[in-house]
């Protein structure tokens, strides 16, 4: 580039820098003070220079990233400056020479913390982890000091999710699998409910472009009718509020293309048989005293004018969800025969349900004396609480840490009491034993049963909304190893685990002794040396698991009278297997003839895989390779059930993978089929695959109730072409109305 044309760029970079911050500034909140403007402009002017050699993937000046990120943080989740100072600075301590000393002598503690939990983790030395679980553990272990740490990382990752374009194919995967398994549920979780739904669509658009665009697209042609069958539904409540003086917005909403496909999916019905494509949204204005008066005001004028469903009536008015949401849902039957669903909130339900945790503090502070806010403000306090147990122990994994963390996202709740009447939340599937724990964790480990409504059940009784539960202590009972089967909830696992491991402790001890012994008594050096290199030959993955093991018996150190002592130090009968999830070792250990699939550019060498058998990938799928401990590399579909966790956790075990050369081999998939049973249809799917086809089958089932048959076969063909024009044919028979793909014979 010449010095005119570097000139240039250089200005043209400056001109677009100040149209978006100028764009920042004028999100801002209006009780933003002087201080807090002057503030977030020092911010703005360092993340400048620190990334001012830096650019994005797609090619523009670095600095838009953290403006957009503030942004996000200021308009679209109301959050203060202390958040838009951190949002602009959250990359320079990670990608520039700026440390965290500089940003606190700058500015203070509290953004040098803050900044400090969202930069990642540049190295990790446990194996046996992932990156990125480490780098979510560390992100969560700041909820115990400040939240706002996640809520400014949310913004970071919805604006990556929005700039996925510029970005090579196996790094949109990996990004968007992390995002589906973790970030969208967090975000559901603080209540930030349009951040987690844009996620989710934005999710489902790079991962399965055709479905999303066929969604998309019958979303577009169905929106005349939808908005037809909106406005008749909504006149004759509109007027009717009206006539009884409410204070009110009412509009219709479109469900996300992301729950659409949920529903296609996982119902197995066509977008065409999916009623509930939009809801109907009741904004009542109302003071705090008169909010929830007004709500049922309102269901009763509507349920007066269309019937409701009682089994859909949810009441998170008396009762708001642990993330703060608070409103009253129900499914009504409109005029037209199609149900529908609506939503009643006020305006401040309303900006919680928008806003989620940083409009939650806002009214806190303005509301302080009000009932309904202590309430919400409880179900919050009680997460945290639970979240902070979890977090809380010092031994847990970091992959069990996310898995725990991520199972009391998704879950569902219910209500249950103590003999008290006390409420207490628990995710749906809860047992008496996890309810023992939600008390306290010394009455959990001494419960020997329960009493559920007055009748004794067993520490395995799974809870229903509404139980009274009474708990039944001893102080000799002691948790033990099953104790984990009967458990859902990540305190209750978290103590339990963490017991267990107290209890090896003390056991270990013996087996430590004996094992000190028995090196005296072999005049074997007592070392660290020596006990990683024991460790290793008995595949022991700690030195407590290997004292434990000792003590128990597990472990027999007779093996140590045939080693061999060579120079004082331990020579073994066979060479200690060392795992390594380096990508090239595996190579070296994998190489083999004759590979059919190019990896990570390396077409020359020949590599040694495995099909997952969770998937059966064909040649032609979208698919991606995955580095195990033992058995090379396995190739998975990218939309194999399994991808989005093996990318979430272990993306730094993916390799890019594409087909290049192949020989005729066929590869084995299934497909199922069902439609309308008649005489001699068999005869003719048979005939398609075997005759028209020349294709080989491996099994054949079929299953016909009431008139309808479905059937499953397993087939071996070449490639995807193959497979579709199979699917094809066979779905132009008369009476079959479906054929899809499946991935195993078993389903």
């Amino acid at each position: 580039m010449s010095e005119i044309e570097a000139t240039e760029q250089e200005e043209a970079d400056k001109k677009i820098i100040l149209k978006h911050y100028r764009s920042l500034l004028r999100s801002l909140k209006k009780n933003y003070t002087i201080a807090d403007r002057k503030h977030i402009r020092q911010a703005f002017e360092l993340a400048l220079d620190a990334h001012k050699e830096m650019r994005r993937k797609s090619g523009e000046p670095y600095i838009l990233h953290p403006i957009a990120v503030a942004q996000i943080a200021s308009e679209e989740m109301g959050l203060d400056a202390t958040s838009v100072v951190c949002a602009l600075l959250h990359d320079v301590v990670e990608d520039t020479d700026v440390t965290l000393e500089e940003i606190e002598r700058s500015f203070n503690k509290e953004v040098a913390k803050i900044v400090d939990g969202l930069t990642k983790i540049s190295g990790i030395s446990d194996l046996n982890s992932s990156i990125q679980a480490e780098n979510f553990r560390k992100l969560l272990l700041t909820l115990n000091d400040d939240i706002r740490v996640i809520l400014v990382k949310l913004a970071d990752r919805l604006h990556n999710m929005r700039t996925l374009d510029s970005l090579k194919r196996e790094k949109q995967l990996k990004i968007v699998s992390e995002t589906v398994y973790l970030y969208a549920p967090l975000a559901h979780r603080m209540g930030l409910y349009a951040i987690k739904t844009e996620m989710e669509d934005l999710a489902l658009k790079h991962k399965e472009p055709e479905i999303y665009k066929e969604i998309a697209q019958k979303l577009a042609e169905t929106k005349r009718e939808r908005n037809k069958f909106i406005n008749d539904f909504i006149r004759p409540v509109k007027e009717e509020l009206e006539k009884r003086n409410f204070n009110f917005n009412i509009t219709g909403r479109p469900k996300s293309i992301f729950s659409i496909y949920n529903k296609i999916k996982f119902k197995g019905v066509p977008f065409e048989e999916i009623y509930d494509l939009f809801a109907i949204r009741v904004i009542v204005h109302a003071p705090p005293e008169k909010e929830k008066s007004e709500c049922w005001g309102i269901y009763s004028t509507i349920t007066d004018i269309y019937r409701p469903n009682p089994e859909r009536l949810r009441d998170w008015l008396s009762n708001p969800k642990a993330n703060g949401y608070e409103a009253l849902h129900t499914t009504v039957m409109s005029s037209s025969g199609k149900w529908v669903e609506i939503q009643i909130r006020t305006d401040r339900m309303h900006e919680i349900a928008e806003r989620g945790f940083a409009a939650h503090w806002k009214y806190k502070e303005a509301v302080a004396g009000n009932d309904k806010e202590a309430n919400s403000d409880n179900a919050l306090d009680e997460w945290l609480e639970k979240i902070s147990n979890v977090l809380g122990n010092p031994d847990s994994n970091a992959l069990d840490l996310v898995n725990d963390f991520k199972t009391e996202l998704i879950s569902d709740e219910i209500f249950v009491f103590t003999p008290k009447g006390d409420l207490k939340r628990l995710r749906k599937g809860a047992t008496s034993l996890d309810f023992a724990f939600e008390i306290h964790s010394e009455i959990g480990k001494k419960c020997i049963g329960a009493k559920v409504n007055h009748k004794l059940v067993p520490l395995s009784h799974v809870l229903k909304n509404g139980d009274q539960i009474e708990i039944l202590t001893s102080n000799k009972q002691q948790p033990n190893e099953d104790w984990l089967s009967y458990v859902v909830t990540a305190k209750a696992r978290s103590v339990i685990k963490q017991s267990l491991k107290d209890e090896q402790r003390k056991i270990a001890v013996h087996g430590k002794e004996l094992l000190e012994k028995k090196l005296k008594q072999l005049k074997i050096e007592d070392s660290e040396a020596t006990l990683i290199l024991l460790m290793n030959h008995f595949k022991a993955l700690s030195s407590l698991e290997f004292y434990y093991n000792i003590a128990t018996k597990k472990t027999n150190l007779e093996e140590l009278n045939n080693m061999e002592i060579i120079a004082g130090k331990i020579k073994l009968p066979r060479p200690v297997e060392k795992e390594s999830y380096s990508f090239d070792d595996t190579l070296k250990q994998t190489l083999q003839k004759n590979a059919e699939l190019l990896i990570m550019g390396e077409s020359s060498d020949k590599i040694d895989y495995k099909f997952a058998t969770c998937c059966n990938p064909v040649p032609g799928d979208d698919v991606f390779g995955f580095i195990t401990v033992s058995e090379g590399i396995k190739i998975h579909r990218t939309n194999c059930p399994n991808a989005v966790q093996l990318m979430a956790k272990y993306s730094y075990r993916v390799v890019k993978t594409r087909w290049t050369k192949l020989h005729q081999i066929a590869f084995l998939t299934g497909i199922k089929i069902n439609g309308i049973d008649d005489v001699g249809l068999v005869n003719k799917i048979t005939d398609i695959i075997t005759g028209q086809l020349n294709l080989n089958m491996r099994s054949l089932s079929f299953d016909s109730s009431d008139g309808i048959f479905e059937g499953k076969i397993m087939v071996y063909v070449h490639d995807t072409t193959e497979l579709e024009d199979l699917i094809d044919r066979l779905k132009a028979l008369d009476g079959v109305l479906d054929v899809e793909r499946i991935d195993e014979e078993t389903k």
